[in-house]
């Protein structure tokens, strides 16, 4: 078991320091970019959308700048320099940025569900502060369902090295608090965010299908807000969960028959968890404007209301 355990780690080793180090490449400077925007372009702007991005590139931010020590643990063999207090906070950091960002662009799809239902209802009585209360109740939600990783989280000595690791798995230690806790992250902090965008975005879909009226801005506008959340659960939210969890109940009932391909599995979704920051600056494509014509310049449609009010 040691020697099929070693060749999965070895699969790990190879994989995570690269995947991070462009992760980290890709997402800093994709939400410096966002949150420069935002600040100079966006600043007489700021929409429900506009501050509910703000808040998802802020959370990508803080956690992109924990990545050069996992980049320095996985490129030393899984060797932690850092400590235990600096690994309980980078797990702490990389479970909120998780469901912050689930949690927002649940918030999200809500928030252009309810624009697109009732149009006339969202200008006369949705205001910027109430995407604002709404960004601090999710924090706060986020920070209170992370704080048991503070808890379970430790570095872990081996003959060789020192682990940063979710839980130090130890022959006398119950591991079932543990699992539990991961399992109510998934239905909790995937699931429920999961259907809720989903629902939001079925009706979404029906809306913009049954409108003859809304344009085709608009509606590129929609389609990207969209395709950008489905990609993000199918790959980055969805693979990650299924797969720690099954790992997880493997560990536990069949300690005995480890499963590599599940546990390389597992590592392939870590690294497409923290995909999301990069793609993140696409969903910021859809919901204020300046981002959008920075990449891709202006629509046709665009120049041609621009040019009327000339």
């Amino acid at each position: 078991m040691e020697q099929n355990f070693s060749a999965c780690e070895s699969f790990q080793i190879a994989l995570l320091p690269a995947m991070y180090s462009i992760e980290f490449i890709v997402a800093l400077a994709g939400n410096l970019f966002a949150v420069w925007l935002l600040v100079v372009r966006e600043r007489k702007n700021w929409h429900t959308g506009v501050v509910l991005s703000c808040n998802l590139a802020i959370s990508d931010l803080l956690y992109v700048l924990t990545l050069p020590l996992l980049i320095v643990y996985y490129f030393l063999e899984k060797h932690w320099l850092f400590g235990n207090p600096v690994c309980k906070i980078e797990k702490f950091l990389f479970t909120c940025n998780l469901y912050v960002s689930t949690f927002f662009i649940m918030a999200i799809s809500v928030n252009r569900c309810v624009a697109l239902m009732w149009p006339f209802f969202t200008r006369s009585h949705i205001r910027p502060y109430h995407a604002k209360a709404v960004s601090v109740v999710i924090w706060i939600l986020v920070a209170l369902i992370s704080c048991p990783v503070l808890k379970f989280a430790s570095v872990c000595p081996t003959k060789n090295s020192t682990l940063c690791v979710s839980f130090c798995t130890q022959p006398e230690v119950d591991e079932t608090p543990h699992v539990t806790y991961k399992m109510f992250l998934a239905v909790f902090g995937c699931l429920v965010p999961f259907l809720v965008t989903f629902t939001s975005y079925c009706v979404v879909i029906w809306v913009v299908w049954k409108n003859v009226s809304i344009t085709t801005l608009e509606k590129r506008k929609v389609a990207l807000l969209v395709t950008s959340a489905l990609v993000l659960y199918t790959i980055s939210f969805v693979p990650y969960h299924v797969f720690q969890n099954y790992h997880l109940y493997l560990k536990i009932h069949y300690p005995n028959n480890f499963a590599c391909w599940v546990y390389n599995m597992y590592q392939v979704s870590k690294g497409l968890a923290t995909l999301n920051m990069c793609i993140h600056p696409i969903l910021y494509m859809a919901l204020f404007d300046s981002i959008r014509v920075a990449c891709c310049g202006k629509s046709q449609e665009e120049d041609y209301k621009g040019g009327i009010r000339k």
